[in-house]
C-alpha cells in the first residue's frame, strides 16, 4: 500500500537535518505559493502537499512516529498499543516510501480496530457501516488561532456547517462521527496558510520587531504584534540586534485545550535614515567617544 513519501514532496533525504527540511520547505512555499502562481491549480495542491509534510517532517516526535509508520503516523499510539496486547508476532514498518505489513495468522481484529479496515485472513468479510470521507479544508492562520466554520456541499445534495477549532494546523485531521457515507465518520484533512508576519512553529509563533536605534540603545518600548492586537514590549538599556524575547501563552492554541503556545519577538533595529546636520555630528562626537 504506496502512502505519501515526505522527504520527496520536500525533495530530501531521509537523513536531512533540522535546518535541511527548514530550507528545502522554504524554498520550495516560495515557489508555489498560491500568490505567486495566481489561478493555478496544480501549484496549488503541490503548495498543500509541501506543508503537510513540513507539518510532520519538522516535529521530531512526528518525524519519528512517520519514519516507522508512513502517513499513517497519527495512529501510532494504537498501533503500538495492538501490537503489544494483541498480536506479539506482527509488525508494520516503512520501507522505500511503501508501508509493509507482516503478519502471524489473521490479525483482522487488530487492523479493524485501528484503521477501521478490511477482514485479513481467509474468513469472509465483515459487514461495514458506510464509507469514511475526507474533505480539504484550507484556513488562514488567523482561522486557526480562533477556530472557525465551514460549510460542505455533499454529492448527494446533503449540506453540513462543520466546526474547524482552535489550534489546528498543517495535517490536522478533524473528525465528525457519523457525518460520513451512511453513518461513516468524516474527517476534516487542515492545511493552514503562511502566514506573512508569523512563522508558526508548533504552537509557538515567530515575529521579527522593528526597533528604533535609540530605544535599543537607551531602552524603552515598543508594540508587538500578535494575532489578537498589539501588545507594549518593554526594550531594556543596549538591546542587541537579534535579541529575542518570549511572551508567554501569546501563540497558537494548543489543540483540544486551553492552554497556548508562546510568542518569539526577534529584535530588528531600524536604523535612521535623512539624518540631519545636527544628527550627524551628535554621531560624529559619539564615534570619537567610542572608536571602532
Amino acid at each position: 500500500m504506496a502512502g505519501k513519501d515526505y522527504y520527496r514532496v520536500l525533495g530530501i533525504n531521509r537523513n536531512a537535518t533540522e535546518r535541511e527540511v527548514k530550507q528545502a520547505y522554504r524554498k520550495l512555499a516560495r515557489q508555489y505559493h498560491p500568490d505567486v502562481n495566481p489561478g493555478d491549480k496544480s501549484t496549488e495542491e503541490k503548495f498543500k502537499q509541501i506543508n503537510e509534510a513540513y507539518e510532520v517532517l519538522s516535529d521530531k516526535d512526528k518525524r519519528q512516529k512517520y519514519d516507522k509508520y508512513g502517513d499513517q503516523w497519527q495512529y501510532a499510539e494504537q498501533f503500538e498499543k495492538a501490537r503489544a496486547q494483541r498480536a506479539p508476532g506482527w509488525d508494520f514498518s516503512q520501507q522505500g516510501g511503501r508501508r509493509v505489513y507482516y503478519t502471524e495468522g489473521d490479525f483482522g481484529d487488530l487492523f479493524e480496530d485501528v484503521l477501521g479496515g478490511f477482514s485479513f485472513g481467509g474468513g469472509q468479510p465483515r459487514p461495514r457501516r458506510g464509507q469514511d470521507l475526507e474533505y480539504p479544508v484550507e484556513v488562514t492562520l488567523e482561522e486557526a488561532y480562533r477556530g472557525t466554520t465551514r460549510t460542505i456541499s455533499f454529492t448527494d445534495g446533503r449540506r453540513l456547517e462543520v466546526k474547524v477549532p482552535a489550534g489546528v494546523r498543517t495535517g490536522s485531521r478533524v473528525r465528525l462521527a457519523g457525518k460520513g457515507e451512511r453513518g461513516g465518520d468524516l474527517y476534516l484533512r487542515v492545511t493552514v496558510r503562511p502566514h506573512p508576519t508569523f512563522e508558526r512553529r508548533g504552537d509557538d509563533l515567530y515575529v521579527a520587531v522593528g526597533v528604533p536605534l535609540v530605544t535599543a540603545v537607551l531602552g524603552g518600548e515598543v508594540k508587538v504584534p500578535t494575532l489578537k492586537g498589539k501588545v507594549a514590549l518593554k526594550i531594556p538599556a543596549e538591546t542587541q540586534n537579534g535579541r529575542t524575547f518570549r511572551l508567554a501563552g501569546q501563540g497558537m492554541p494548543h489543540l483540544g485545550n486551553s492552554s497556548r503556545g508562546d510568542l518569539l519577538a526577534k529584535v530588528r533595529v531600524v536604523l535612521p535614515t535623512r539624518l540631519s546636520a545636527r544628527e550627524k555630528e551628535l554621531f560624529e562626537r559619539l564615534g570619537e567617544l567610542r572608536p571602532v
